[in-house]
Order: C-alpha cells, then sequence, then structure tokens
C-alpha cells in the first residue's frame, strides 16, 4: 500500500490555504489596528485573541457537524467551499475598512471572517485521514503540513513584496493575492477531489484488506485486558503519571505564552523598535519557517537517540538563548535571520515531540481524550498572552517583548524538567516524508 501524493497534495490545498490566511492575519492585522485605528496594545491584544476563543467553541462544534452530513459532494465539502466562500468575501471587506478608517465595519467584517474561517477548519484537516488509508495516515499528515508550510511562506513573501512603507500602507494588493490563492486552491480542490466517490472507495479497499488480514490469522492474539499505563481496567492514571502529565500540560501552556507573544506582536515590535518598512519583519518570519521545515528529519533522528524530553529541553533552552539576544538589539541586524533559524529549529523541535508525549501518557482507549487536553491548554496559552503581552507593551515598554518570552520559557524549561513519563525514543520513520507529521 503506497500513499497517493498527488491526491494528497491536492487534499493538501485546503489546509495550504487556511495557513497563508493565518499568516496574514497574525502579522498584519495588528498592525491595523495599532496604525489606522489607533488601539492600544492591550486592546490589540484582545483582539487578536479572539480567534482562538472562537476556536475553542467553533473548531469542534463544525468539525463534529460536518461529521453528520451526507451531502452529494462529501460531508467535508460543503463546510470548505461556504466557509472559503465567506472567508474571501468578508476578507476584501476588511481592507477597506481600514482604509476608510471605519472601525465598526472593520471589528464587525473581522468578526465575520473568524467565524468563517472556524467553519471549515476541522473539516479541511478531517478531510485528508478521511481519504487516505490508517496506515497511510503519517505520511499523509507530513504532506499536509508542508502544504501549510507553503501557504505560510506564500504570505510572507507577498508582504515582503506588496507591502508599502509608512505606518498605515495599503494593504489592499495583499488582501487580494491572499484571497485569491484561498479561492483558486479551494476551487482547484473542489474540481479534483470526489470526496463522496472517494470515501466509499477507499472504505471499499479497507474493508478488504481488514478481511484478507483477518483470513491470515487463524489465531488473533486477544487484547490485553490491563491499560498501558494501568496494569488494570480502570482509566485512571497512576500518581507519577498523572503528575508528570499535569506537568507536561503546564509547559505546554508556558511555552505557547511565550512564543505566540512574540509571533502576534513581532511585527509591530519590528516597526516600532527596529524601524522596519515594507514588510521587511516578513524576511526573519520567513527564516523561521524555512527552518522548521528543514528541520524535521534532523529532529526526528535527534529525538531517536536522546529521546523526546531531552529534545523539547534543547528547544526550549535554544528558545531562551535566541530571545534574549534578540532583545539586546535596538535596530536590525542581519544576524537576526541566524537568531530566527535557530528560534525555527527550536520550535519544530518542541512540537514534534510534546503531543506524542501526551498521547504516550495515555490509557489505550483515552487518546482522543489527551489529544484534546493538549488543544486546551495551548489553545488556552494563546488566547491570555496577546492581552497579558499587549498590556505590558502598552504600559511598560516594546522592550518587554524579548524578556516576557525568556521569563515563560525559563519556568516551562524548570517544569519540563518535572516530567518523568511520556518519553520515548521514537522509531526510525519507514518513510523520509514521515519526519515532517508533527501532529498538530
Amino acid at each position: 500500500m503506497k500513499l497517493n501524493y498527488k491526491r494528497t497534495i491536492l487534499i493538501g490545498l485546503a489546509f495550504l490555504s487556511i495557513s497563508a490566511f493565518w499568516q496574514m492575519y497574525d502579522n498584519v492585522v495588528p498592525l491595523i489596528l495599532k496604525n489606522s485605528f489607533g488601539l492600544g496594545e492591550t486592546v490589540t491584544g484582545t483582539i487578536m485573541a479572539c480567534d482562538n476563543v472562537l476556536a475553542l467553541f467553533l473548531l469542534p462544534i463544525f468539525g463534529s457537524l460536518s461529521d453528520k452530513v451526507d451531502s452529494p459532494i462529501g460531508k467535508r465539502m460543503p463546510f470548505i467551499l461556504c466557509g472559503t466562500a465567506l472567508a474571501v468575501t468578508f476578507l476584501m471587506i476588511v481592507p477597506y475598512a481600514d482604509q476608510s478608517r471605519n472601525l465598526p465595519l472593520f471589528v464587525i467584517s473581522l468578526f465575520a471572517l473568524l467565524v468563517s474561517m472556524g467553519l471549515y477548519r476541522s473539516p479541511a484537516v478531517a478531510l485528508m485521514p478521511d481519504l487516505t488509508p490508517k496506515p497511510l495516515r503519517s505520511a499523509g499528515n507530513a504532506v499536509i503540513n508542508l502544504m501549510g508550510a507553503v501557504g505560510g511562506v506564500y504570505t510572507l513573501i507577498m508582504i515582503k513584496v506588496m507591502v508599502g512603507g509608512g505606518d498605515t500602507p495599503n494593504y489592499y494588493p495583499l488582501f487580494i493575492s491572499v484571497g485569491a490563492l484561498m479561492a483558486v486552491s479551494v476551487i482547484v480542490l473542489f474540481l479534483t477531489i470526489k470526496e463522496k466517490k472517494l470515501r466509499e472507495q477507499i472504505a471499499l479497499e479497507t474493508d478488504n484488506q481488514e478481511k484478507a488480514a483477518g483470513a491470515g490469522n487463524s489465531a488473533p492474539k486477544k487484547e490485553a485486558a490491563g491499560t498501558k499505563n494501568g496494569g488494570s481496567g480502570s482509566n485512571a492514571l497512576p500518581k507519577d503519571v498523572k503528575r508528570s502529565l499535569t506537568f507536561i500540560l503546564i509547559s505546554i501552556a508556558l511555552w505557547f505564552t511565550a512564543y505566540n507573544a512574540v509571533t502576534t506582536a513581532f511585527s509591530r515590535y519590528a516597526t516600532h523598535v527596529w524601524g522596519l518598512e515594507n514588510g521587511g519583519y516578513a524576511d526573519c518570519l520567513m527564516v523561521a519557517t524555512v527552518a522548521a521545515i528543514i528541520s524535521y528529519i534532523p529532529i526526528g533522528a535527534l529525538s531517536g537517540k536522546i529521546g523526546r524530553k531531552k529534545t523539547i529541553q534543547i528547544g526550549i533552552i535554544l528558545l531562551i538563548l535566541c530571545y534574549a539576544s534578540a532583545g539586546f538589539f535596538n535596530s536590525y541586524h542581519v544576524i537576526m535571520n541566524l537568531f530566527f533559524g535557530v528560534i525555527g529549529f527550536a520550535w519544530a523541535a518542541i512540537n514534534v515531540n510534546s503531543l506524542p508525549m501526551v498521547v504516550e501518557m495515555s490509557n489505550a482507549g483515552d487518546v482522543g481524550k489527551y489529544t484534546g487536553l493538549y488543544y486546551t491548554f495551548s489553545m488556552s496559552a494563546q488566547v491570555i498572552t496577546p492581552i497579558l503581552s499587549g498590556f505590558l507593551l502598552e504600559h511598560v515598554s516594546y522592550r518587554t517583548l524579548f524578556p516576557y518570552a525568556v521569563v515563560f520559557s525559563s519556568i516551562a524549561f524548570v517544569t519540563m524538567s518535572m516530567v518523568k513519563h511520556g518519553d520515548s525514543r521514537p522509531a526510525a520513520k519507514k518513510r523520509v516524508l514521515e519526519n515532517f507529521d508533527v501532529e498538530d
């Protein structure tokens, strides 16, 4: 059985469009709120946290709804098509509201845009496992993540090319370019991927393979009655495992608090402190993104040798060093690209290994529950940190950004050192591409 790479790449067009949008949202919307409407950093941070608040509610709701739909074009495709159409429509209103300095229209259109994105994000992510046989989903998820990275890099290039100088440039060309990519990507997806037909085809193939496997095993082994961690039928974790789970979840919240503060505020920091214009801040972010992409394979090898916990701790130490170093610069220097390259590697080292460690501590039937815990802690941090860091930027100094990230990363290193379970040395990947599967 081999992964159909062409089909998976086409399926990944939906995630490509989503990633392209969020790259623009995180970098451009804070600048508009600050420079066009004169909002303080605290209010700006509060607005920037809204997408994560909405995600906590919308993603499970629309993901569940799409499970129950059975339309002529499939379960996920109606949400993807409608969500993209609505998102692109509201996306075109946002720069108009910016140019006309109409704050109520800007806030309303932005809220509608975020709801539209929430409508189809879960169905878009679910499309790949729907249309990929179970043994191939790791490689399939790798392709999806690579497609998302391509979307993010596209937006950063467009920011660099299309954003003019001054505090309030015309963002229309940028929004049009991202909106066009979103529309074209989903149109190509719809025309090339016949979801319902493929779903039936893959279900039939899976049934045939399971029957063949069953026929080949005259005396199949019974599943052990005990759970992975408890050794009995109980779902309760042992106290020491529960303690490790608590500390890694706290660690996840802490390093997301640090990292998301930097990614959300970096465009404002770079323009205000370093004086970068014309989308110059995109260079550093592009370096970090590309560095993360090319780091997955060496990180996979490193995790296999020293274990996941030590790899994560190395990532945290590198983040602390780079955040601390960046805080000493009064203006942009080319060496910042090196720092952000290391940040990309460090974040990949953390991101690749953290969810698997959480799942490793789960009982056999509770993987979904523990995955939910991971996202609850990571997204909750991303709700709080734009507001908290924004308050410090506004009422103390922009210079607080990198020290803020250093403090929370340092605490994360301490709490991570308290984790005693869930570590392992991952087995070598059968395919090179599987190193890109970050399970995110």
